[in-house]
């Protein structure tokens, strides 16, 4: 049946990623509690609304706007903030200081921490 509601709603709206992105956000209007506007039938959120676009019983400019709303909202949260170093200002001295501790392994690559008690002469207890 999804097949066949996916095919009835590119007639409404040709572009299937803003398709995709509209009966999404009208899924998560109906799993918030907004009234369905054609019987559930036993369907899934994502099936109701495809359905719901396809009949053309719901207000696509409003879910448009919600869904851009929505979008809005996360950018603002996901901005990066200046006081916070990234990565790409780590410079290479940092990097080597990182690499200093690999200076203090024994010949057989092993660190003081991986080297058994016995050998650098403590007892094991």
């Amino acid at each position: 049946m999804a097949r066949v509601t996916v095919e009835d709603c590119v007639e409404k709206v040709p572009n299937r990623f803003e398709l995709v992105m509209l009966s999404a956000q009208r899924a998560r209007e109906i799993v918030s509690g907004a009234p369905l506007t054609v019987e559930r039938d036993n369907d899934k959120n994502a099936v109701v609304s495809l359905r719901e676009i396809a009949e053309e019983t719901i207000d696509l400019v409003r879910v448009k706007a919600s869904l851009v709303q929505g979008l809005q909202k996360q950018a603002a949260f996901s901005e990066v903030d200046e006081d916070e170093p990234e990565f790409d200002a780590i410079g290479p001295e940092a990097l080597l200081t990182a690499d200093a501790g690999e200076q203090f392994a024994n010949a057989d690559g092993m660190s003081i921490e991986d080297t058994p008690a016995t050998e650098i002469g403590q007892e094991s207890e």
